[in-house]
């Protein structure tokens, strides 16, 4: 296939207008792509960094409102919401005499979007406001266990099911459909979901018929400056059936399978490859759990390489630099250019994300709180304690995020350690590019650090 170029821009620009560790799952049975399974999985466990996914047992009622968020201090007192810090998004291209009008510094919208997994259906969280904002179920069945969620650059999300299937939701009523025969667009708007068919902001769905399907990234694509618009985003995606794992690249318009790689001589346990991410070239990258094994796949033509992980890895990350993180307790940084492995001590033992720049952190969840490592030293240079840490993403504001088993997401100030939390979420677990700041800033190449 062509090569997918890319176009690092903040997420939402105006234009024109002001418009557990994983321990099972899935029915155990095989199949090809193009089914959907029957049957949910479960992840149950400990919680701990050898390769057991403990699991929330947190349930609410489908009809419940969300929850207010509340807000603490560092200290324990309580602060109204704040603004927080900006940062520049990067480059803004001067478009004069164009239909798109890039943004002056801020995004249109930020969403974080957090994978409720015992209730099949995931969350979208405002980020300024700290509310939900939106809920779906992410399969026909509502079976699907769904864990992780990548965010493309215009903010539409895709989620992979752990027993099988795709998903892609706009962020945004005005993309949505019609599709039910009701007049107008129906969808949700906060922590009420809408029966499968109702909902109008599904965008597709994709079965596949796979015992484990965890990964899933966009690709940035080539943005058209005539249509204000990104063009040839592509979505990959991972599973695993029998002895097989499978590498797959979706289109990211209509989830249909535009090429796929069978990972011949891949170690195989139940999960498969189990985290995922790109580089600046839309490059993907996957480890195993528990280190093993780092593949990258690329993009023009699915050849792979694959390198041994010298540590115990859960999450995942591509910084701005190129590099690939393997994060847990023991942590390692991977240098695609000279194939060599930089570990370190003092890391979290689940998701981790990194700050764009040179001085900015990798962000790594520690249980009880979030750990900045600094990105040359390999040292901790900083700990703000949460009410619960598990998937870590960066908003596009500047917070760090961490979304807890259970019903807990929560934001930190990374300057004053300051947490607003927002509670309403149901058996969460999302420890991807949940708000899509990563692919923002992914970096390819040549490492500049």
């Amino acid at each position: 296939m062509a090569a997918v170029g890319t176009m690092v821009l903040g997420l939402g620009a105006a234009c024109g207008s002001s418009d557990t560790k994983d321990t099972g799952g899935g029915d155990g049975s095989s199949g090809g792509i193009g089914s959907s399974a029957s049957a949910s999985g479960s992840e149950t466990g400990t919680g701990s960094a050898d390769g057991t996914d403990s699991q929330a047992s947190a349930s609410a009622s489908a009809s419940a409102s969300a929850t207010a968020a509340t807000t603490e201090t560092s200290n324990g007192s309580a602060e109204s919401v704040g603004t927080g810090p900006k940062f520049d998004l990067g480059i803004q291209p001067d478009f004069a005499g164009k239909p798109c009008t890039m943004g002056g510094g801020d995004p249109e919208f930020s969403f974080l979007w957090a994978a409720n997994s015992t209730q099949g259906t995931i969350s979208k969280i405002d980020t300024q406001t700290v509310t939900e904002v939106g809920r779906f179920i992410v399969r026909p069945d509502s079976a699907g266990n769904p864990s992780r969620t990548s965010v493309n650059l215009e903010g539409d999300v895709a989620v992979a099911n752990r027993s099988g299937g795709v998903t892609k939701i706009y962020a945004l009523e005005e993309r949505c459909q019609e599709s039910n025969g009701s007049p107008g667009i129906q969808t949700s708007t906060d922590s009420n979901f809408l029966a499968w068919g109702e909902e109008e902001c599904i965008a597709w769905h994709t079965p596949f018929n796979y015992e484990s399907q965890r990964p899933v990234a966009w690709t940035q694509g080539t943005f058209n400056e005539d249509l204000c618009e990104y063009e040839d985003v592509y979505l990959w995606t991972s599973g695993r059936v029998g002895q097989q794992t499978d590498v797959l690249l979706l289109d990211g318009e209509d989830g249909a399978v535009v090429d796929m790689v069978t990972l011949a001589g891949f170690p195989n346990d139940y999960y498969g490859i189990y985290g995922g991410a790109v580089d600046g070239e839309g490059n993907f990258w996957g480890t195993k759990l528990g280190g093993v094994m780092l593949v990258r796949v690329d993009i023009d033509d699915l050849e792979y390489t694959t390198w041994p992980v010298p540590v115990s890895s859960y999450g995942m990350t591509v910084d701005s630099d190129g590099y690939v993180w393997a994060c847990s307790s023991t942590f390692g940084r991977f240098d695609p250019m000279t194939e060599t492995w930089m570990t370190g001590n003092g890391g979290g033992y689940a998701g981790c994300m990194a700050e764009a720049g040179d001085d900015g952190l990798v962000w790594m969840a520690g249980g009880a709180g979030v750990i900045g490592i600094d990105r040359q030293t390999l040292l901790p240079v900083a700990n703000w304690p949460t009410p619960g840490s598990y998937g870590v993403s960066i908003d596009y504001y500047g917070y760090v995020w961490t979304v807890a088993y259970g019903d807990g997401a929560h934001r930190i100030d990374k300057v004053t350690g300051t947490v607003t939390s927002y509670y309403g979420l149901v058996g969460a677990y999302t420890y991807s590019d949940m708000t899509g700041y990563a692919l923002t800033h992914a970096g390819g190449g040549a490492p500049s650090g």
